[in-house]
């Protein structure tokens, strides 16, 4: 079955590339999604079995999986609406990349060994450099660039980490060694060797997961990219960033070097919210105030992972929970601008007088983002509070909390001005644009479910993540 997916995706994105017409185009854009909510059907019931033996169906692999799943086909149709006035080779081009990357995607969230994942997130690197250039400006070009370049540097270097934990003790089959092989091999290793190995990893894979040393990379993206495009790169891709640390995190766990990964994660998360903090308070760009949002929520991943205990959960949770969140405003940053024109501060405003449904999708994203009761996220942010308080960690959460207030002082006060205010260059407004309503409905549905899980967690999502941290130390 898996065998049978990625030679249909990547073929359908080939033939979409070559693709004479609109329609046909679409219908293959639609097919693979639906032969990706089947092979998410088939992860769901095997659990646990691998297959083509590089490839796990294990729940941390599922449930990141099927959010990717979740995500398709709102992706998918939102991105059928930003480039329906685009010439049909660009257009084709779009969706080209698109398949081949929730493919690349998909084949990294089930990769069972270092190599293959590696393999795997070096094509999201290509393919999303597509998709980013989508609209062919200059800025664009520079991002693009920019994007495939540090990236591909990052990788190398989180390739690196790995190759010198393997070939310390002489293991020339290292690279192909799965990560439950792995653990066998470190169980006596020499603490050092797993520090740097370590660290190797963290930086190297910061660049997908948009953390703290190597996040510019990703802010750049979001920038540029098509809003459809952001919404991935913000949410599914930065994921992949988060497993593959997971995984080696994982890996180390039950060596001497946990207390070290874990200052090493807070120091990372801490310095994530300063510069997302310190950012957003001049943020003049919507989207680029999204992704320095992305950076911080990256940043509380890594704090909880770090702290322990019930921050092993609240991470997790709070992955999921961003990913339908982030990837709502995203859309609604595309139709904003199909409306406003524009996607600066100081040329927006009166929006819930010009696109009401557009304006609440706004504010409620801003809630749920904010981790603002009643959001899901709020749930996520307690227990990380809570795991803070377990270890008396109270310097970390002082920090923490008078960076995540500066936070939302800096969104609320955008959103609002956006939502209820004039802009500040009147002079310079276009004749506002139409969006129909329906569009937004897509958003609505995944804003009610992160709003949802505040009052209510499905069994089968608390299993999945519980089933995720079951080897992680208590």
């Amino acid at each position: 079955m898996l065998l049978l997916f990625f030679i249909v995706s990547l073929a359908l994105s080939g033939v979409t590339l070559i693709s004479g017409s609109r329609g046909l185009t679409r219908a293959f854009a639609l097919a693979f999604s639906a032969l990706l909510i089947a092979i998410t059907v088939h992860a769901w019931f095997n659990i646990g079995n691998t297959e083509l033996t590089w490839f796990t169906y294990d729940s941390t692999a599922v449930l990141l999986l099927s959010v990717l799943t979740l995500l398709t086909l709102p992706t998918v149709y939102h991105g059928f609406i930003y480039t329906s006035d685009d010439a049909v080779k660009r257009f084709n081009i779009y969706h080209s990349g698109l398949i081949a990357l929730m493919t690349f995607m998909a084949g990294a969230y089930l990769a069972n060994t270092m190599t293959v994942l590696w393999i795997f997130v070096e094509a999201t690197t290509l393919a999303v450099a597509v998709l980013i250039y989508h609209d062919r400006t200059e800025v664009a070009l520079e991002a693009t660039w920019k994007y495939v370049f540090i990236c591909s540097t990052g990788i190398a270097l989180a390739y690196l980490g790995i190759l010198f934990l393997g070939f310390i003790y002489g293991r020339g089959d290292a690279p192909s060694l799965s990560f439950s092989s792995f653990s066998h091999v470190i169980s006596n290793a020499n603490p050092l060797y797993l520090k740097i190995a370590f660290i190797f990893v963290l930086v190297g894979f910061s660049t997908k997961m948009g953390l703290f040393p190597m996040h510019t990379v990703t802010i750049d993206a979001h920038s540029v990219a098509p809003p459809p495009v952001s919404a991935l790169i913000s949410t599914t891709l930065m994921n992949v960033g988060f497993l593959a640390i997971y995984r080696v995190y994982t890996l180390f766990s039950g060596t001497p070097v946990l207390s070290f990964m874990n200052d090493v994660l807070i120091l990372a998360g801490v310095l994530s919210l300063l510069i997302a903090a310190g950012y957003m308070l001049k943020a003049k760009h919507l989207k680029r105030m999204l992704a320095y949002s992305s950076l911080e929520n990256m940043g509380l991943v890594a704090i909880a992972l770090g702290t322990g205990g019930y921050g092993y959960y609240a991470a997790l949770l709070l992955i999921v929970l961003h990913s339908f969140a982030k990837s709502s405003l995203f859309y609604q940053m595309g139709q904003l601008s199909r409306i406003l024109h524009t996607f600066r501060l100081d040329e927006s405003g009166r929006y819930m007088k010009l696109y009401p449904a557009g304006a609440m999708v706004l504010m409620t994203g801003m809630i749920c983002i904010l981790a603002i009761p009643p959001s899901g996220m709020f749930i996520s942010e307690l227990m990380i509070f809570r795991a803070m308080v377990v270890n008396g960690q109270w310097l970390v959460m002082a920090l923490t909390v008078i960076l995540l207030c500066y936070i939302i002082y800096a969104m609320s006060t955008r959103i609002m001005h956006v939502s209820f205010s004039s802009p500040r260059n009147e002079s310079e407004l276009l004749q506002p644009g139409h969006v129909s309503p329906v569009e937004t409905v897509s958003q609505f549905i995944l804003l009610a479910f992160v709003i949802m899980i505040c009052f209510w967690q499905p069994p089968f999502l608390t299993d999945l993540i519980s089933n995720s941290i079951a080897l992680l130390p208590r």
